[in-house]
């Protein structure tokens, strides 16, 4: 039989809203993993990609291997998916895994459903280039923040009446529509949301950078004088606009919950849900799609009339929106972020100092894993050899197969492991 479970070496994509050089958990995780990896200190390492994306298709570091790729092995030994995973997905790996290291914001985007997705496919390929959905969930592995998904509405509201700019943007009418709206009405909120979101990303540019400067200098001027401008959410206001000087997505802050998580926490994004990653690292599952649909903090195309038109306008609490990991009943070293998808899920694995010889064990499903803290041996049948796992590790698991983890490092092992559990 060939090998079923063996290491990878993953590609790295440099955008440049990425950390650079080893201030980046990409760019430490790559080095820590192969020591002949040269790390460039002034070059932005953004996303480690671990999967079978034709992008970025992982390289198999077994050269008893003949096919070079991941996505190449999949393609010659599907059954390596496992039976379920293979007939629901045609053969293919449903899930990218990532580890994303970010130092400037990324765009306001919403990514479409699969209704939507087929749509957009068929109307505009060169932008859209697939027909799938593409859920996200991200698992912080520094303290991590992002914008994500409506403010409550009393939040929006108090933000119109301390914001003049803000309200000059959206216009009185729809500004007051809003304030009138009750929250025994929540269509009627959701419609007005839609509404005030649609004038703000719809307004002209000229006017939304004049009132944009006016805001800027004003803040700038109440924080060199010492005043407090949480209530015009200075800071993030001044940190986005440094970033993207005349970029209409500093507005949407007043609109967008501040999602903070610290480590293991996690955010999930289902579709038409509006987010933007602000700074942090994290490990990211997403379903294999490359459908984004922008609107601001970004030189990318933006499609402000999609955006509006599919965005989810349910107002939430920033609470609502971190997303909870259940420990498992069988090993409770196993933490398992379970998304409402069926592409994928990821399990966070905390092995402790006290545990010397660890399996991890069989799913009916392919799956990654990275080694994010310690060292081990690794042993199974469906390899090879043994396998040296340290830091930035990534080993592909076929389907039904196990790993021994003989650890060697005093303080135990972090490790995540993406999955499809259907």
């Amino acid at each position: 039989f060939p090998p079923a479970v063996f290491p990878l070496s993953c590609a790295v994509q440099s955008y440049s809203w990425g950390k650079v050089g080893l201030e980046s958990e990409v760019a430490k995780l790559l080095a820590s993993s192969d020591p002949l990896v040269q790390i460039q200190p002034d070059r932005p390492y953004a996303e480690l990609w671990m999967g079978a994306h034709p992008r970025g298709d992982a390289v198999i570091r077994d050269n008893r291997i003949p096919q070079k790729t991941l996505g190449r092995w999949i393609a010659d030994n599907p059954a390596c998916l496992g039976a379920k995973v293979k007939d629901a997905f045609q053969g293919r790996l449903p899930f990218l895994f990532k580890v994303l290291s970010v130092n400037t914001a990324l765009s306001i985007q919403a990514h479409p459903n699969k209704e939507l997705a087929a749509k957009l496919h068929a109307q505009f390929p060169e932008h859209y280039p697939d027909a799938n959905h593409k859920p996200e969930m991200a698992i912080a592995l520094t303290p991590f923040e992002g914008l994500c998904g409506f403010r409550p509405v009393e939040e929006i509201v108090s933000f119109l009446q301390t914001v003049p700019e803000l309200r000059a943007l959206i216009g009185e009418v729809a500004a007051e529509q809003l304030e009138r709206s009750g929250s025994d009405d929540p269509r009627g909120v959701s419609a007005a949301l839609r509404v005030c979101f649609t004038r703000l990303m719809k307004s002209e540019k000229k006017f939304f950078v004049d009132q944009l400067n006016m805001l800027v200098k004003r803040i700038s001027q109440e924080a060199a004088e010492g005043k407090d401008t949480s209530g015009s959410n200075g800071d993030l206001l001044l940190r986005l606009h440094s970033q993207y000087p005349g970029d209409i997505g500093c507005f949407t802050i007043y609109f967008l919950n501040l999602v903070r998580l610290e480590p293991g926490e996690a955010m999930f994004l289902g579709a038409n849900e509006p987010h933007a990653y602000l700074q942090g690292d994290c490990v990211e599952c997403m379903a294999c799609s490359d459908n984004t649909v922008r609107a601001g903090l970004t030189p990318k195309f933006i499609d402000v009339l999609t955006l509006c038109e599919m965005l989810n306008y349910t107002p939430a609490p920033s609470s609502s929106k971190i997303f909870p990991a259940a420990q498992s009943q069988l090993d409770p070293s196993v933490y398992l972020y379970d998304p409402p998808v069926p592409d994928f899920a990821i399990m966070r694995i905390e092995i402790p100092p006290s545990i010397k010889l660890y399996l991890v064990s069989a799913v009916d499903s392919a799956s990654i894993l990275l080694v994010i803290q310690g060292t081990a041996v690794g042993t199974s049948t469906a390899a090879a050899s043994e396998m040296t796992l340290r830091r930035g590790s990534v080993l592909f698991i076929s389907a039904n197969e196990s790993i021994s983890l003989h650890l060697s490092s005093p303080d135990g092992m972090l490790l995540f492991r993406a999955c499809c559990l259907l």
